[in-house]
């Protein structure tokens, strides 16, 4: 639980990171993608997935809020990409939105065993 208890502590500056990292790697322009093992679906789906789990964990006022905007920040992106020499796809944008869900599902699941625990 030290490990959660740190994320929710620091939620804000690991979400901040995150979003930078996952929008500079999606509109710095490249003639081919890297090569990385694992198909591009599964680096956006865990991408969104780290991006949301900080501020699921924490669940600060509007938590949900940052989830839709996670999911739009990540629609403009794919609406971007064509403009700086990169491939916008609308598969990418559904494995965002499936990162973010997950996100959510880990959090709501730890944060009900975390109660379950105490009692």
């Amino acid at each position: 639980m030290g490990l959660i208890n740190l994320i929710c502590r620091y939620w804000q500056s690991l979400t901040y990171v995150a979003l930078a990292a996952i929008t500079i790697a999606s509109l710095f322009p490249v003639e081919h993608l890297p090569a990385a093992p694992g198909s591009d679906k599964t680096h956006h789906f865990i991408s969104y997935c780290l991006l949301m789990l900080p501020a699921a964990l924490r669940r600060p006022k509007h938590w949900l809020g940052l989830a839709l905007f996670y999911i739009l920040w990540s629609g403009m992106i794919e609406l971007i990409q064509p403009y700086v020499n990169r491939y916008g796809e609308w598969l990418d944008l559904f494995a965002n939105i499936g990162g973010v869900l997950l996100a959510i599902i880990i959090a709501q699941s730890l944060h009900w065993l975390m109660a379950k625990r105490a009692r």
